[in-house]
C-alpha cells in the first residue's frame, strides 16, 4: 500500500485538479449497511421494487410506509462520518481536492464538511414538494408518517418525496452533466469504496482517466481494475488519512 499511497500523493501534487467518486464502501465503518453485498439491505431485507419511482406515484401510502422502515434500516443509530469522509474534507480544505462526486445518500460527506459536493443520487435527510418544489427536512416528515399521515403531502397539498433517486429514475441532468465535466477535466480521478457496477456513475472512471490516473481503492474487484494506475485493496478509513499525512509532509 505505500509505494501505490507515494504514487498516489506525487500525481495529486502535480495535479491541476483532482476528483473523487465514493460509492457505499465509504460508509460501512459509520454502521450504515451496504446496499448490494450479500448481507446487504437489497438481498436480505428489502425488496427494489418496493422503491420504484412508479410505485411512488401509483401508491404513495404503501411506499412512505416501506420508506420510513427502510431508513431505519438504513440508519440504525447515531451515524457519524469517519475517517475517510473527514479525510476527504480535509483534502479539499487543504487544496488537494477539488470536487467530490458520490454515490451515497447518506449525508455524511456534508456532515463532515466537504463543499464542492454532487450527490447524485439526492440526499435521504431531504425531502421535497413533487408541485412547488419546497425541500424540508426528512425526520419530520417521517415522524408524520408513523403518526398515521400516509402519504404526507406540503403545505401547498402537493405529495412529498424522498429527495432521492428511486428506481426507474433517471439521475438530475444538471448534476450528472457537471459531475462528468469535472471527470473529464480531472488529472487524477479517485474511486473509492465503490463496486463501479451502477451506471451512469460507473462510467465517471472512464472519462476522469481519459489523460489522467485513475486510482481506486475498493475491497472487491471492480470492472475498472486491468486499466487503473494506482490500485489499493484496504480499509478506506485507513486509506485516505494515509494519503493526507502524505500530502501533508
Amino acid at each position: 500500500m505505500d509505494d501505490a499511497l507515494d504514487r498516489l500523493a506525487s500525481a495529486i501534487r502535480e495535479a491541476d485538479s483532482t476528483v473523487a467518486l465514493t460509492g457505499a464502501g465509504v460508509s460501512t465503518a459509520s454502521g450504515i449497511p451496504d446496499f448490494r453485498g450479500e448481507d446487504g439491505i437489497w438481498n436480505a431485507q428489502f425488496d427494489p421494487a418496493d422503491f420504484q419511482v412508479g410505485r411512488f406515484r401509483s401508491d404513495p401510502a404503501g411506499f412512505w410506509e416501506d420508506r420510513v422502515k427502510l431508513h431505519e434500516a438504513m440508519f440504525p443509530g447515531e451515524i457519524e462520518p469517519n475517517a475517510a469522509h473527514e479525510a476527504l474534507a480535509e483534502l479539499e480544505s487543504q487544496g488537494w481536492l477539488d470536487a467530490l462526486i458520490t454515490q451515497n445518500t447518506d449525508g455524511l460527506h456534508g456532515a463532515a464538511g466537504s463543499k464542492e459536493l454532487f450527490e447524485l443520487h439526492g440526499n435521504a435527510h431531504r425531502i421535497v414538494c413533487m408541485d412547488c418544489g419546497r425541500k424540508i427536512d426528512a425526520a419530520s416528515v417521517r415522524e408524520r408518517v408513523r403518526e398515521g399521515e400516509s402519504p404526507p403531502l406540503c403545505d401547498c397539498g402537493g405529495l412529498l418525496k424522498p429527495d432521492v433517486v428511486l428506481f426507474g429514475e433517471s439521475l438530475p441532468e444538471a448534476i450528472m452533466a457537471e459531475a462528468q465535466r469535472r471527470a473529464r477535466e480531472s488529472d487524477v480521478f479517485l474511486a473509492v469504496g465503490s463496486s463501479l457496477t451502477v451506471e451512469p456513475a460507473a462510467s465517471l472512471p472512464k472519462a476522469g482517466a481519459r489523460d489522467g490516473l485513475l486510482a481506486i481503492c475498493n475491497f472487491d474487484p471492480t470492472p475498472h481494475d486491468d486499466r487503473t494506475d494506482v490500485l489499493v485493496r484496504e480499509d478506506v478509513t485507513e486509506v485516505l488519512p494515509a494519503l493526507v499525512a502524505r500530502l501533508d509532509a
